[in-house]
């Protein structure tokens, strides 16, 4: 009896399905490689993610509280540094730390030697004894301001009252972005806004410096000049905190400084 036609034909092929499970069975680490490559993968499986750095690659040295521990400090932020806003307890005290801690007498007993030496105040006359009463008024001075400046009008206007390092870029760049920080800061939400607090805060503090210093010097040019002089030294101090982790790092660590200092 003849075979039929169908029996003549080619053995049939497996089926697709059939070979690809075939395959997978030859191929035990088939699915292992996929899953590493493929877009699914699991979080366990991929590779840890890279250490975050500073733009410049360097590790950038920190603020300390006190400058060379004799200038109050407690308002610098270190550069790239990110903080909570700033509670109403932590302006009370850092306007605190830089009143009473004991690096806070190094500013007025320099200011009341300079006052005492071009005689700015004559009730106050010379020696020993008038030394102390620049001292004491230079003292209350900054007291005043700081709280001013620190705690009372930022708590109404919601501004932070914190020194954040800018710590990259020139000289140039660097000292005028210190010094504009006397007439901008940040808000408590972290927007760049005009600094009332040291603007209106100094001139508060100002206007009550009458209240204790002789009749004579109860002026409105006597109140501008000490107006704009706080202004002036609180410039002054966020220059120092801005250029301070370069100085402190070719002080006390024996090597170089950022690239920000190096320009």
């Amino acid at each position: 009896m003849e075979p039929d036609a169908a029996q003549l034909k080619m053995p049939a092929q497996p089926s697709r399905a059939s070979a690809v499970a075939s395959a997978n069975a030859q191929s035990p680490g088939s699915q292992d490689s996929g899953a590493a490559k493929g877009p699914h993968s699991a979080p366990g499986d991929m590779p840890d993610a890279p250490t975050p750095q500073n733009s410049s690659g360097d590790l950038r040295e920190s603020q300390t509280k006190r400058i060379l521990g004799i200038i109050p400090n407690f308002r610098a932020v270190s550069t790239d540094e990110r903080l909570p806003a700033q509670s109403v307890k932590e302006k009370f005290l850092t306007a605190t730390d830089d009143s009473f801690d004991y690096s806070s007498v190094f500013i007025p007993a320099i200011l009341a030697g300079y006052s005492m030496a071009t005689d700015a105040t004559p009730e106050f006359h010379q020696g020993a004894a008038g030394y102390a009463r620049y001292f004491w008024h230079a003292a209350v001075d900054q007291t005043s301001e700081n709280y001013m400046v620190e705690f009372v009008v930022p708590v109404m206007t919601h501004e932070d009252t914190r020194y954040y390092t800018l710590g990259r870029g020139g000289f140039l760049k660097r000292s005028g972005y210190a010094l504009s920080r006397a007439v901008i800061t940040r808000s408590d939400s972290g927007n760049e806004v005009f600094n009332v607090s040291e603007v209106v805060g100094a001139g508060a503090s100002a206007g009550l410096s009458s209240l204790y210093y002789p009749s004579r010097e109860r002026s409105f040019a006597n109140t501008g000049t000490e107006w704009g002089l706080d202004i002036g030294i609180d410039a002054a101090s966020f220059m120092a905190k801005e250029f301070w982790p370069d100085v402190h790092h070719l002080l006390f660590r024996d090597g170089k400084p950022g690239d920000a200092a190096q320009h």
